[in-house]
């Protein structure tokens, strides 16, 4: 039996079993190499010893029937985030690249003379980049409809999605890393603070800056200042957090040649910082809030002054939306793209199987194979992802067929030139001919997109590695020998 078969054949009488875990108990083979590798790809697989098996190669002319270069393409490895392209083109594709979020803001209460005499409630709407300047454009707006100051509490309705999509384990067990975020339907700016740690003038503390400077946010500084040149890992700075006093400790000896040092992490919950935002800006704005802020959902009032929202705060296009997704390979954005997809297709509240099945019903109406396919929330960011090199390219060649080519091509990052390919393949004849978008875990490591040869014909790419150290160089090499080999056709 294949690797397929088996996976099939086990999982219908398991279902209980990860993929990883049945990739685990597979027996373990070793095959001689292709032999029909392109040189420069056979010295990078041979230079890195990779197992017959651990790799996944296709490359096929646009209008083709017949891939120029196939090497276990139809089996099933982690795609880490070359997986983000189906979750995008499936959204594109199904919602459209006009389609947007919407966030809005509810007076429970009579406004006069600029003070709402009651509640304002934020009803969120899942929107994935509402950032700290759209939230202040936001309460601005706000204030244009006569609100200047709050006699009650901000509530928070996040009832769109189900409680369980933010309660999942980190990947790593490194939750306050912002690749780590977890959807939510009232998320803002990430939930994220960049820190700044400049030298004190006194020589031995270390000053903290935060931003956005949250006024609940507390930071314990236990840095010292210490001579040196700026290098080390994090500069000598450990994090922590005690999310229940929302404070964040800062311990270690930051080096006394370091003029800056940023470092982004996320804090808080959701919507605890969803409120300490709207403080911040509120406040910044000549603005008041009474009081604090509750989780609450919108009460079942048809007429004023709960009826109809004060303000409907639209997000960014979709297509903007997938650029960002796709040049800086943005989890949070992914997963919340995911849930979105889910209420599309099914009745909220949101919810990750909501969202898979959404994705299968996508491939199965484009008579895509997904037998391969395990999806766990859409990123990649998952040890339990599984697809293959050729459900990626038969992706890649209907994205190529469809009126939203341009906005699903100009999303991947360019070689180069920007995102997470900027500094690959730059300098050589490639630059500014590929559009591929990159994926990396630990051990993981994939390239999948498009390729302009140097005979004027374009092709799909896919290139998957599964194998310890993949991801610290070994994997790219392989990816960016194929892309070269490509570019040459």
């Amino acid at each position: 039996m294949t690797p397929c078969s088996i996976i099939s054949t086990v999982r219908h009488a398991a279902g209980r079993l990860s993929l990883l875990t049945l990739l685990s108990i597979l027996p373990l083979t070793s095959h001689a190499q292709p032999a029909d590798l392109p040189g420069p790809v056979r010295v990078v697989v041979d230079g890195h010893q990779f197992p017959s098996d651990a790799y996944a190669l296709l490359v096929q002319e646009i209008g083709s029937d017949t891939p120029l270069l196939s090497v276990n393409a139809e089996l099933p490895l982690n795609p880490a985030s070359t997986i983000k392209t189906l979750t995008t083109l499936a959204a594109l594709d199904i919602l459209g690249p006009t389609y947007t979020w919407r966030t809005e803001l509810y007076a429970l209460g009579a406004i006069s003379d600029g003070t709402l005499n009651g509640d304002l409630l934020l009803r969120g709407g899942g929107d994935p980049f509402l950032v700290e300047e759209h939230f202040r454009s936001m309460l601005k707006t706000l204030q244009r409809r006569g609100v200047q100051h709050i006699s009650g509490d901000l509530l928070i309705d996040a009832s769109l999605y189900d409680p369980s999509v933010s309660q999942e384990e980190s990947l790593d067990a490194q939750s306050n890393r912002a690749y780590n975020v977890l959807p939510h339907a009232a998320i803002t700016n990430f939930q994220a603070v960049t820190f700044y740690f400049y030298p004190a003038a006194n020589g031995r503390d270390v000053r903290i800056e935060a931003d956005p400077p949250l006024p609940g946010l507390n930071i314990d500084n236990r840095l010292r200042l210490q001579a040196g040149a700026c290098t080390g890992f994090q500069r000598g700075i450990s994090f922590n957090e005690d999310r229940n006093n929302q404070t964040v400790i800062f311990s270690g000896s930051f080096p006394s040649r370091c003029d800056e040092y940023a470092m982004t992490r996320s804090v808080m919950d959701a919507p605890g910082y969803t409120y300490e935002l709207f403080r911040q800006l509120w406040t910044e704005l000549g603005g008041t809030l009474a009081g604090s802020y509750r989780l609450s959902e919108l009460p079942a009032i048809e007429s004023p002054p709960a009826g109809e929202p004060l303000v409907i705060w639209q997000s960014p296009p979709l297509g903007d939306i997938v650029t960002s997704i796709n040049k800086y390979s943005n989890n949070m954005m992914t997963r919340q793209l995911l849930l979105t997809l889910g209420l599309h297709h099914s009745a909220p509240p949101a919810t990750v199987d909501k969202g898979i099945a959404a994705i299968h019903a996508y491939l199965d109406e484009l008579q895509i194979d997904r037998s391969t396919l395990s999806i766990a929330n859409g990123s990649g960011l998952s040890r339990d992802t599984r697809l293959s090199a050729r459900l990626l390219a038969d992706l890649m060649l209907h994205g190529w067929q469809q009126p939203i080519m341009p906005e699903f091509i100009a999303s991947l990052p360019l070689a180069g030139l920007d995102g997470t390919m900027r500094d690959r393949l730059a300098d050589e004849s490639a630059t500014g001919r590929i559009h591929v978008k990159t994926g990396s875990l630990n051990g993981v490591a994939g390239v999948t997109g498009y390729v302009l040869g140097a005979s004027g014909k374009r092709y799909v790419v896919a290139a998957l590695v599964n194998h310890p150290g993949a991801d610290r160089g070994t994997g790219q090499e392989l990816g960016d020998a194929l892309l070269r080999w490509a570019g040459q056709q």
